[in-house]
């Protein structure tokens, strides 16, 4: 098993995704299809389960298309599941400092990294590839805590200083709210807090993601050097195409668009 995004990472080159909301995997599929570089399934909002999980990886298995799940919270079984499920990695959310990290990595990494239970589930093909898996499974699969809160912005330094953490992922919204501006993707002063820890993961060869909410944001997140751009939610963008088509035959609408 060889982590196509890890690759990515290594050789510099901004990897491409799409952020998974629904259940249908023919979604995913469609990922593969156009070649990005990761889909991340999310756990931790909304109706998905693991059944639903399993039936997106199964889309991405041979492809070069990473698949990330974002779990439900920093918990063994949902971290080990995923993986022993054949995620390319995890994304852990609602991260508030280095000893939350060092938590989430300790149960996706297996003995004496962590303590991540062995298996003979999909991930070592039920034991016809235990011995491949086995050998490079704690270098390939990524656990990436996302930094959304003021609480981690602080705590940023030791959390980057956490040994096997290799990329963490940005969640705007929720930082936003954690400063005092619910409701906005990038309150005050949020935009530059999550540039200036960008610069910090960087000059620690540590990789940065984020979504994007247009064409316009992917192109500047790309510029800005991040290393994983969100080009959307499957819902999101499928409503964004919508409402262009409305907007030109003149049928405005005013509602907001999340990202």
């Amino acid at each position: 098993m060889r982590n196509r995004l890890r690759q990515r990472f290594q050789e510099r080159q901004t990897a491409y995704g799409l952020w998974i909301t629904t259940e249908s995997p023919t979604i995913t599929e469609v990922a593969v299809t156009l070649g990005l570089d990761w889909v991340c399934i999310d756990m931790e909002h909304g109706h998905q389960d693991f059944h639903e999980v399993m039936n997106h990886l199964r889309v991405v298995r041979g492809s070069e298309t990473a698949a990330l799940v974002r779990v439900p919270g920093i918990e063994m079984s949902s971290i080990k599941r995923a993986l022993d499920m054949g995620a390319h990695g995890v994304i852990v959310p609602y991260v508030l400092s280095h000893e939350d990290v060092e938590t989430a990595i300790r149960y996706g990494k297996y003995p004496p990294n962590g303590v991540r239970g062995v298996a003979g589930d999909r991930c070592v093909k039920w034991g016809l590839g235990f011995q491949d898996y086995l050998s490079c499974g704690d270098e390939e699969t990524l656990v990436i805590p996302l930094i959304e809160t003021r609480l981690a912005v602080e705590d940023i330094d030791a959390i980057l200083a956490v040994p096997n953490v290799e990329a963490i992922f940005f969640g705007p919204a929720d930082m936003s709210a954690s400063y005092g501006y619910l409701g906005q993707w990038e309150g005050p002063g949020v935009a530059n807090r999550i540039l200036d820890v960008r610069a910090k993961a960087e000059a620690k060869g540590i990789s940065t993601g984020v979504m994007a909410r247009s064409i316009a944001d992917s192109l500047q997140r790309r510029d800005e050097g991040f290393s994983m751009v969100g080009l959307g939610a499957d819902m999101s963008l499928l409503i964004r195409a919508i409402r262009e088509n409305l907007e030109a035959l003149d049928r405005k609408e005013t509602l907001d668009l999340w990202f």
